[in-house]
């Protein structure tokens, strides 16, 4: 599926804490610290342990944000491990160490991961069949792309199957200006939220406040949905659904701080 497809772009919030799916095949460290605040500087808000401000795990870069909310979340995370420090447990704390280590020179590349997406949407490629997903998808899937074409004055081109079906080329730039300033961190964030939809549309009409969260999460999982209801939950599926929420919402909580 499309939303396991980041590619170049999404190995790069791999970096850092970002790889914390592979932390069970090593040691996690031991906690090594007993506060946890949030200092407010003259660049923006740091997370400090005993004191001292924390930094990305590789590049040893200062972790600095410009909202108040995410610097709390990641004071709560840091706040909330064990003995052991877990990663996998640290969400906000991953996505923002991932930004930072990628680096300025990878906004062109993240930009240019949602606009490939968006050419080749989730929304844009329609079962031909059962009639209950078509609707479904119709329901969902046309809505959104019907915001979108009001709001950027574009015009998209769905298909039905998995054909590839080139889009306007007016479209996709209009498309791709719509991330016009959004910066390194903004941008990590709308890479996962495509990633984890699989769709650079939802992505972009949720920075542009066209659809909401639930909106966007909901249409994302249409087909799945339909799958559930034919065969019933699966607890392991539903578990890394819940896990993906979770990435989800904090990638959004990151886009909408920026507001």
């Amino acid at each position: 599926m499309m939303r396991d497809q980041l590619e170049e772009a999404q190995k790069h919030l791999d970096d850092g804490y970002g790889r914390a799916q592979h932390l069970n095949k090593v040691e996690l460290p031991k906690r090594f610290y007993s506060s946890v605040d949030v200092a407010r500087g003259q660049d923006g808000y740091s997370v400090t342990l005993d004191g001292r401000q924390v930094r990305t795990p590789g590049r040893k870069i200062p972790v600095v944000v410009q909202a108040l909310s995410v610097a709390q979340v990641m004071a709560k995370e840091w706040a909330a491990q064990g003995e052991f420090i877990d990663p996998s447990t640290m969400p906000m704390v991953r996505l923002i160490n991932s930004a930072l280590e990628s680096g300025e020179e990878m906004i062109p590349a993240f930009r240019a991961e949602i606009g490939k997406f968006a050419g080749n949407d989730l929304l844009l490629y329609r079962a031909d069949s059962p009639h209950e997903l078509v609707e479904e998808q119709e329901r969902q899937w046309d809505g959104a792309l019907v915001k979108l074409a009001r709001h950027f004055d574009v015009a998209f081109q769905p298909t039905i199957g998995i054909i590839h079906q080139k889009q306007p080329d007016a479209t996709l730039a209009k498309l791709d200006a719509a991330l016009e300033g959004q910066g390194l961190i903004n941008l990590t964030a709308l890479v996962s939220i495509t990633g984890l939809t699989g769709s650079g549309m939802l992505a972009i009409a949720l920075l542009h406040q066209l659809l909401s969260a639930d909106e966007v999460w909901a249409a994302a999982h249409v087909d799945e949905d339909h799958q559930i209801r034919l065969w019933g939950e699966d607890d392991e599926a539903m578990e890394r659904r819940a896990k993906r929420r979770i990435e989800f919402d904090m990638a959004v909580q990151v886009v909408e701080s920026s507001r």
